[in-house]
């Protein structure tokens, strides 16, 4: 997930051990927005929050964090093969080039997941187990970390009455963790929206970003 929260006060803190990989594929320190996707909407994430967590757990770690989203993509758009995504093209393809880029710098820890409204609908929840495994098996393969932790977070139930779709994706979601080793779920219960029904807002994506840290720190030190 890009993130489209509106960018408050304490999102302008930086951490000198929270660095993010820019759109050019230099080191800087992160700081919101992270992703590039759609510049004219990027806002906050969850990432700057998890990295500084990460950080202040583990003094003299310095925390690489690599943006790959785009936001409103389904799993299949990000299938090994799968065909370009214009204007960004492949979105395989790009994660793994810009984690291989990272990987000549530091060791990958982990990876954040946060994405499922394009497969909320019943034909796509009944095929995502299959297509999220053979996915992250796909990246720990192509990057040669074959015990990577991979994290994902639930759907955020911000309208009772239009979201019912993405209740039943996080029903079946629940089970990640026993889809293939290394890997846990994240809940988004109590988070709410930024005032449009449908995007998490800045607090709840700050929050958002401690409770993938916990569920990262549950696997390893970084």
């Amino acid at each position: 997930m890009a993130g489209r929260g509106r960018i408050e006060s304490p999102d302008l803190a930086i951490h000198p051990r929270v660095l993010c990989l820019d759109a050019n594929g230099r080191w800087v320190v992160a700081l919101d927005p992270l992703h590039t996707d759609k510049p004219t909407v990027a806002g906050v994430g969850l990432g700057t929050t998890f990295g500084k967590v990460m950080a202040e757990a583990n003094p003299g770690v310095v925390i690489g964090l690599i943006p790959c989203a785009v936001g409103g993509t389904t799993v299949s758009q990000w299938r090994k093969g799968a065909p370009p995504v214009e204007p960004w093209g492949k979105l395989y393809d790009n994660a793994i080039q810009r984690a291989r880029l990272a990987q000549r710098d530091g060791v990958l820890k982990g990876i954040l997941w946060h994405q499922g409204e394009g497969d909320s609908s019943a034909a796509g929840i009944a095929a995502y187990r299959e297509r999220l495994t053979q996915l992250v098996a796909d990246f720990r393969a192509d990057l040669e970390t074959p015990e990577v932790p991979f994290v994902a977070g639930m759907l955020g139930v911000l309208d009772p009455e239009r979201h019912a779709g993405r209740r039943a994706f996080n029903e079946n979601l629940a089970g990640v963790a026993d889809w293939f080793p290394k890997a846990a779920v994240v809940t988004a219960e109590g988070l709410e929206h930024g005032g449009d029904g449908t995007h998490f807002g800045s607090a709840a994506l700050r929050e958002f970003g401690r409770r993938y840290a916990r569920a990262m720190q549950g696997f390893s030190e970084p």
